[in-house]
């Protein structure tokens, strides 16, 4: 199914800063707030901003192959990766610059916005991130 928009909300997990991190993102349809697809992506040793980048980048991906012609909105609760993302802040670790293009890239010329929301509101994509370092394993639930 294509869709016209999504909305994708990403966070990250890290057991340490740094440790054991992995990234998390669920993708929603904003018309009917109905959960399309979740993904949790290992990072290895990482810290939880590494982690951030990791799920958001996750989710895009997801996201804008299911609306490849559509608009997404991305939705975490790291002040630092939305500003980044969003061009207010510069982006000094090499590690997270090199995340940013990765999304950069990723993103084209499509339309997408950032957005900084509470860690409250951000329960679904924690928990995406979590269940990746408890399983081990990156997945994929489309």
């Amino acid at each position: 199914m294509s869709y016209s928009r999504l909305v994708v909300e990403a966070d990250g997990a890290s057991r340490g800063n740094p440790g054991a991190a992995a990234g998390g993102a669920v993708v929603l349809d904003p018309e009917t707030g109905q959960v399309v697809a979740r993904a949790g992506v290992l990072c290895g040793h990482a810290s939880n901003n590494v982690a951030e980048y990791r799920g958001m980048i996750e989710g895009l991906d997801i996201a804008l192959a299911m609306a490849p012609e559509g608009s997404v909105h991305v939705r975490m609760d790291s002040k630092l990766v939305v500003e980044q993302m969003s061009g207010r802040w510069k982006i000094k670790h090499p590690d997270m610059q090199d995340l940013a293009r990765a999304a950069r890239e990723l993103i084209g010329s499509r339309s997408v916005t950032f957005e900084w929301i509470p860690r409250e509101e951000n329960a679904r994509a924690d928990a995406a991130a979590n269940v990746a370092l408890d399983r081990d394993e990156t997945y994929r639930e489309l």
